[in-house]
């Protein structure tokens, strides 16, 4: 397959599609983590009525997954925080973070007040119950994904601010906090740079820590005169002050080229949105958006994918 210098595509991509998903019409962008011996997620769901939806689903081996026919129920004692954050208010692109026993998800949504597009926060143990929490970043903002631990002593973040529409721009943003809910301290961590990222960047799944920084998979969007085309990158940031640089590829890591990454809902599209770490054979697997469709899987070795960001550095 195409631009598989690094990451190796699973062979029978997609590994998820909307078939014989209740009221689904498309599934995409979702959020996959270990759960006890085994794996769970959060699921973007875009129903037959065309709203996004948020799902939970389960798997025991990380490639078959049994997703919810029903959206999740969140909880929320709190009636003007559940008022913002009603099942119509569309929310997507979800992202899943354990931190100290608890698992952490963010989404971006369109509350009830009609602000423009916030970053969502809820919170859950088992994947049944999930606790609807205070918004953490302000609109306009489309992407946050939180560090898997706390760096200096805060719970930190990454992040994309955006506009109300189709954000013809994107850089990524790092911020932290001392309790979840007041975020500050925030700092440019890159932007554009050209070619496959020229027109904007953003966060992917949660940063993996490595001795040599943390790994962060990105996605980059082009400009074409037939649209955006959106590809993943890699960059590693510094273990202690992640705005920090250290390396980032001039090269894309996936771009869209098979027939199910460039046809569907929103052409051209790869999307990472979680990743996997296989400590005993060094692997990672990321799971990517592909057209706004489907979820694909990409797997690398972890060593060599370092040695590929540092060896095509800026």
């Amino acid at each position: 397959m195409a631009n598989e210098e690094i990451f190796k595509r699973y062979k029978n991509n997609p590994i998820i599609a909307i078939d014989g998903l209740k009221n689904g019409h498309s599934i995409l962008n979702s959020a996959v983590v270990p759960f006890k011996k085994a794996y769970a997620g959060v699921f973007r769901v875009d129903n037959q009525h065309w709203y996004s939806e948020l799902r939970a689903g389960n798997s025991t081996d990380a490639i078959h997954w049994k997703i919810a026919d029903d959206p999740i129920q969140f909880e929320c004692r709190d009636p003007e925080i559940k008022n913002l954050n009603r099942p119509e208010n569309s929310p997507y692109d979800p992202r899943v973070v354990e931190i100290e026993g608890t698992y952490y998800l963010t989404f971006c949504h369109y509350p009830t007040n009609g602000s423009g597009p916030a970053i969502g926060l809820a919170s859950t143990r088992d994947f049944k119950r999930f606790t609807m929490m205070q918004d953490i970043l302000f609109p306009f903002n489309r992407n946050a994904v939180f560090f898997p631990r706390k760096v200096g002593g805060k719970y930190a973040l990454l992040h994309r601010p955006s506009d109300t529409g189709h954000t013809p721009f994107g850089e990524i943003f790092y911020a932290t906090s001392p309790d979840m809910t007041y975020w500050g301290n925030q700092r440019f961590v890159f932007g554009t740079a050209g070619s496959w990222q020229a027109t904007k960047v953003g966060p992917g799944p949660a940063p993996l820590e490595t001795p040599e920084g943390w790994l962060l998979i990105y996605h980059g969007v082009k400009t074409t005169c037939s649209g955006f085309i959106y590809c993943a990158g890699g960059a590693i940031l510094d273990l202690e002050k992640p705005w920090k640089v250290r390396y980032r590829s001039r090269k894309y890591l996936l771009a869209p080229t098979e027939l199910y990454e460039r046809v569907g809902d929103v052409p051209n599209v790869v999307f990472p949105a979680a990743m996997l770490h296989d400590k005993a054979q060094g692997k990672i697997s990321v799971y990517y958006g592909c057209a706004d469709t489907c979820v694909g899987l990409a797997t690398a070795n972890l060593a060599e994918l370092m040695a590929f960001i540092k060896a095509n550095s800026f």
